[in-house]
C-alpha cells in the first residue's frame, strides 16, 4: 500500500507567494486516504542562510530531518507531496542506492548550486543536490550519478543548468515528447536502474491545464500525457518513491478547480 507523507515546506521557494504553498499542501491532504497519509509539521520560523548560498538553510536542514524520518518509518513507498521541491532531498535520501533512477517531471531544471543560483531559493538547487553538489547540509551524499537522471517537461533553464546537462549528457524529453508514453520509460530503462523514483513539479503541465502555480512556463505538457507516461514506466520499474509539488493556490475555490487534476497525477504515482 502507497503512503503518502504531506510536507507544506515553503522556505525552499523563490516565489513571492510561497505561504501559499502551505494552503496548496493541505488542499490536497484533504483528499488524501486519512488512514495512509501523515503530515509533517513544518518549522513555524523562515530559517536562516547561516552563511551559506541558501536562503532559510536552518528551516530547510530542519524539514529535511523530519520527511527523512517519516520515509524511513516503514518499508512501503511513500509519495511525499509538497510544499516546494525541496522536498524531494529528504524523500528520496532513505530510498537512494546505485540501482536508482530518477525522473525530474518539472519545467525548470532545478540544477542551480548556491554559487549559480540567481534567487538563492533551495528549490532551484535541489537536483543538483541530489546528484551530491551543493551546500553540504543540504545534499545526497553519496549522489545519484548524472548517468541516472531523466528530466521531462523541462523547457526553462538557467546557462549554468544547460552546461550541466550539455556536459553530462542527461537525457531531456520536450513535453510534446511524452504524447509517445515509452519515449520515458525507453530512457529510464538505458540507464541501466532497476528501481525509479519519479518527481513531478505541477509546473510541468502548461498553464491552460493547471493555473495553481507561482512560476508557471508556457508550452508544456498534457496532463494525459504525464500520467500515461508515468504509468507506462510502473509498468516496467519498481517505484522506490515520489514527490508531487509546487502548488500554490491563489484561493481555495483555484484549489478546487485544480484538485482533479492533481488527484490524476497521484492516481497515476500511487
Amino acid at each position: 500500500m502507497t503512503r503518502f507523507i504531506v510536507a507544506p515546506q515553503w522556505q525552499g521557494s523563490s516565489s513571492s507567494r510561497a505561504m501559499q504553498l502551505i494552503d496548496g499542501a493541505e488542499a490536497i491532504a484533504g483528499d488524501l486516504p486519512r488512514g495512509s497519509t501523515t503530515v509533517v509539521d513544518g518549522p513555524t520560523e523562515a530559517g536562516d542562510a547561516q552563511g551559506t548560498g541558501v536562503h532559510r538553510l536552518s528551516a530547510l536542514v530542519r524539514m529535511r530531518e523530519r520527511i527523512e524520518a517519516a520515509v524511513r518509518a516503514s518499508d512501503e513507498p511513500a509519495i511525499v507531496v509538497g510544499g516546494d521541491c525541496g522536498v524531494a532531498l529528504g524523500s528520496l535520501t532513505p530510498v537512494a542506492g546505485d540501482d536508482l533512477a530518477v525522473v525530474w517531471i518539472d519545467a525548470h531544471a532545478d540544477l542551480n548550486t548556491p554559487a549559480t543560483s540567481p534567487s538563492g531559493a533551495f528549490h532551484g538547487m535541489v537536483l543538483r543536490a541530489v546528484t551530491g553538489e551543493g551546500e553540504s547540509f543540504l545534499r545526497l551524499d553519496p549522489g545519484i550519478p548524472p548517468t541516472r537522471l531523466v528530466l521531462a517537461g523541462t523547457r526553462s533553464t538557467d546557462a549554468e543548468e544547460q552546461r550541466y546537462l550539455d556536459h553530462h549528457g542527461v537525457r531531456v524529453i520536450a513535453p510534446n515528447e511524452l504524447g509517445d508514453p515509452d519515449v520515458l520509460t525507453e530512457a529510464v530503462l538505458a540507464t541501466g536502474a532497476s528501481r525509479v523514483y519519479v518527481h513531478v513539479d505541477l509546473d510541468v503541465l502548461d498553464p491552460a491545464e493547471m493555473t495553481g502555480v507561482a512560476l508557471p512556463e508556457p508550452f508544456g505538457a498534457r496532463t494525459v500525457d504525464v500520467v500515461a507516461s508515468i504509468r507506462r514506466l510502473r509498468e516496467h520499474l519498481p517505484l522506490a518513491g515520489a514527490t508531487l509539488t509546487e502548488f500554490s493556490p491563489s484561493s481555495p475555490t483555484a484549489a478546487v478547480d485544480d484538485l482533479g487534476t492533481i488527484l490524476r497525477l497521484i492516481g497515476a504515482l500511487a
